[in-house]
């Protein structure tokens, strides 16, 4: 990766103002990228990227290191004064077997530090995560890596049918890509959470936002641990209670409707099979089979740039409309920046 970012400069591309490298098995969000990095000056020193979801890997490495699987982003002139210093660095830290690690040292010795983005993600995680994708920050989706080294997202498919399938609502919008959205169904007493492209939650109970931001613990350690921190954010344990278990629905279909908006389709994932909830009023959500989730064509970054600090105080609710006979809701969030 040093010597690349080297030959990278060295070609002298015109018009060049972000240098972006990351790793082959990673899933790359472009427009996003470009929608967040036009909020910077590129002609200042920046130094982009991810941490290791893993509490560890960033102990190992450092804190202060942007994980390259996941995608390393410097600003141009940062590039070019890296390249310029890269073979005395390289001979300063000949010691060092990380190329991450390396570039870190590099552009420390230049005066500057990792600007870390939410959006990247290293995915040092094993195992089943969609309890990290149902509830992703409140932030533009960047990237995926280690996905060769994780269960399929989506059941009943494999990996490489998971990543196109994924791709698929990608191409609709980017920028709303496993946005959290929570709203409250009141006379039911349910809480929905919708992680936009990827799946949606029903909960039997009106829940916290606090609780429901957290992600269920449904996947595993990157590397044995012998006691908890494990993770750089909080989670929460899977639950049998059927007050906190959620309905699980995944993302089946995306279209776009006669009233220009999008609508994305998610199927119950598996019988939740544990009862109601007796103490929100025994309104079971067991018969749900479908849920339709309907939102604007604008992109939500330009939604969040036009919205007032009043607007974004106004509470986040849902007008649903429950088909019974058919086992459908139709679910549209609004003040949700959805």
């Amino acid at each position: 990766m040093v010597h690349g970012i080297m030959e990278v400069v060295r070609e002298v591309h015109e018009g060049v103002r972000w240098i972006i490298m990351g790793d082959d098995d990673s899933i790359f969000f472009v427009d996003n990228m470009v929608d967040i990095l036009a909020q910077y000056d590129h002609t200042k020193h920046y130094y982009f990227g991810g941490h290791s979801e893993f509490i560890l890997s960033n102990y190992w490495y450092s804190f202060n290191q942007a994980f390259g699987g996941a995608g390393i982003i410097m600003s141009y002139p940062l590039a070019k004064e890296f390249a310029k210093n890269v073979m005395s660095c390289l001979k300063r830290y000949a010691h060092l077997t990380s190329a991450d690690r390396t570039t870190m040292n590099c552009i420390a010795d230049i005066g500057v530090n990792l600007s870390p983005l939410q959006g990247i993600h290293q995915i040092d995680l094993r195992g089943d995560i969609s309890g990290f994708l149902s509830y992703h920050p409140k932030s533009l989706l960047m990237s995926l890596h280690h996905f060769d080294m994780v269960d399929p997202i989506f059941p009943s498919m494999d990996r490489v049918k998971s990543v196109f399938h994924l791709q698929k609502v990608a191409k609709y919008d980017q920028s709303r890509m496993l946005q959290q959205t929570i709203c409250h169904h009141r006379s039911k007493s349910w809480t929905f959470s919708v992680s936009w492209g990827y799946s949606a939650h029903i909960y039997e109970k009106i829940m916290p936002r606090s609780w429901i931001q957290r992600p269920i613990e449904t996947f595993k350690t990157w590397q044995p641990s012998p006691n908890p921190p494990y993770y750089m954010f909080d989670v929460r344990s899977p639950s049998w209670d059927p007050c906190e278990a959620p309905h699980v629905f995944f993302f089946k279909s995306v279209k776009k409707t006669q009233r220009g908006e999008i609508l994305t389709t998610y199927t119950r994932g598996w019988p939740r099979g544990i009862g109601a909830c007796l103490s929100s009023g025994n309104f079971s959500a067991e018969y749900v089979s479908k849920i339709h989730v309907y939102s604007s064509t604008t992109k939500r970054i330009r939604v969040m740039f036009s919205m007032s600090n009043n607007f974004l105080s106004k509470p986040c609710v849902c007008i649903t409309k429950l088909l019974t006979m058919y086992n459908i809701i139709y679910l549209k969030p609004i003040n949700c920046l959805f």
